[in-house]
């Protein structure tokens, strides 16, 4: 016989428990078991009034922010609303069934007040992070490194050119991007080139067509990555240009020494990181090996002799062209000593015009100059250790390890969808990036350490 539900009968008691409701090997289970937030608690306390109304408690707004990062929920107004519905996240969030759910105007009060002022998510990402250590998922042994461009809050028919004078109006009734890019360009004085577009509604949003198609507004995420587990130890909001990235990664390096002492032995990255002055720094300064593919554009392809057929002689500081003649930095001895590098970061070395005349090598060297040329990198020596490193198994293992940097981008824009940004500035940025990379560390953590069966997988979203 075929049944029917029967409705309308109300029970005047009942026995419910969220704890039975939500598996046993839901990924939030994983994330509750390793995120303890008492020491951001702790942190956030001199930011708050000791008198007054009491505030909606902080550890609930970070606990719903990484429920919405970490399934990709962007909007915060629609986070409230899965929250106030979804029986899992109410317990991830230590709601019960009657308590209210904090109104999404509480996020952005707080963002852009103490928790911007106390850093409160560099606190709780380097706090996931001593977890992640404590847990052995870091090794230290090996850093990689990589950048990757997300879309910025700005749209492309509200930019303007750069080398124009822009009228922003009174500091004080403009945004808070508005004001941050202004007080940048007055600590920086004198930019040495005007970014090509400038965005009216985020102007430190880099103008960039670097992906291919057509520019848009955008900033640089670096992510800094232990090769062991695939664990982000340091992320930094940076300008979508190489030297930007260089510089990002340098200072997440210098952070991750100061505050946890860690100084890995090999640095893993791509040719952007194999520039000279790059590759100077790690060997000289920090003592790391770079597993990176140095810029070298010293090989002619017109088929006359390149540099490395040249003979560089330590002693003597001068090179030795196939011959046996000299090629050296200065002919003639001054009366002020000078060191001879030029703006580039180079020496360069000569021929003699005499020993070049009558030579029958010289079409074959500098068929069109009277004399041979070689700018020698004063961070040559550096790049001489990275060419040999490239000879190794070891430098092939560093090839396959640098994919782990890319597998987390390609799971920050397809699994967090956070393909472009909802806040803006560099503030804005960094916060971003920061509570990515942090759910990013929970969830490695949860889907390694969490006790598993076959019958009973954690289930990731």
């Amino acid at each position: 016989m075929m049944g029917r539900q029967v409705t309308g009968r109300e029970q005047l008691f009942y026995t419910f428990s969220m704890e039975d409701h939500v598996p046993a090997n839901h990924l939030l289970r994983g994330i509750h078991q390793f995120l303890d937030l008492s020491a951001f608690r702790t942190h956030l306390e001199p930011f708050y009034s000791p008198i007054g109304r009491p505030s909606i408690d902080p550890e609930l707004m970070v606990r719903m922010l990484v429920v919405g990062y970490c399934f990709g929920i962007r909007s915060e107004r629609r986070l409230c609303e899965e929250v106030h519905l979804n029986l899992a996240y109410r317990w991830f969030c230590r709601l019960g069934l009657e308590d209210p759910v904090p109104d999404h105007s509480t996020f952005s009060k707080n963002r852009h007040g103490r928790f911007r002022d106390s850093e409160a998510f560099r606190k709780l990402f380097e706090s996931v992070l001593s977890r992640c250590m404590a847990e052995g998922l870091v090794r230290g042994e090996g850093f990689g490194t990589d950048a990757s461009i997300i879309k910025a809050d700005a749209q492309r028919q509200r930019g303007v050119p750069g080398d124009q004078p822009i009228d922003w109006g009174n500091p004080e009734e403009a945004t808070r991007p508005v004001r941050e890019y202004i007080a940048a360009l007055e600590q920086e004085n004198d930019p040495e080139k005007s970014p090509k577009c400038v965005s009216l509604t985020d102007p430190a949003a880099t103008w960039t067509a670097a992906p291919g198609g057509p520019a848009f507004f955008a900033y640089s995420t670096n992510y800094l990555v232990d090769l062991q587990a695939g664990i982000i130890v340091d992320v930094e909001a940076s300008a979508v240009n190489k030297a930007a990235e260089v510089d990002a990664t340098k200072a997440m390096m210098n952070r991750v020494e100061d505050r946890f002492g860690m100084k890995p032995g090999r640095f893993v990255g791509d040719t952007n990181y194999g520039s000279a002055a790059m590759v100077g720094w790690l060997v000289d300064e920090k003592n790391i090996a770079p597993h990176v593919s140095i810029a070298d554009k010293t090989q002619r392809q017109d088929g006359t002799l390149s540099s490395n057929e040249f003979v560089w002689d330590e002693a003597a500081n001068e090179y030795r062209c196939p011959e046996g003649k000299a090629l050296r930095h200065n002919w003639r001895p001054f009366t002020t000593p000078r060191t001879h590098i030029t703006k580039k970061d180079t020496i360069v070395f000569r021929s003699s015009k005499f020993d070049c005349v009558g030579c029958h090598m010289k079409d074959q060297c500098c068929p069109s100059t009277p004399i041979r040329k070689i700018a020698r990198s004063i961070h040559e020596e550096a790049r001489d250790a990275v060419r040999q490193i490239a000879t190794t198994e070891a430098y092939k293992q560093s090839r396959k390890d640098r994919k782990k940097v890319e597998m987390l981008f390609a799971h920050l824009k397809r699994v967090l969808q956070l393909d472009k940004l909802r806040l803006r500035g560099f503030t804005g940025a960094n916060d971003e990036f920061l509570m990515a990379a942090t759910v990013q560390n929970l969830r490695r953590m949860a889907m390694w350490l969490m006790p598993q069966t076959s019958e009973a997988k954690l289930i990731p979203a």
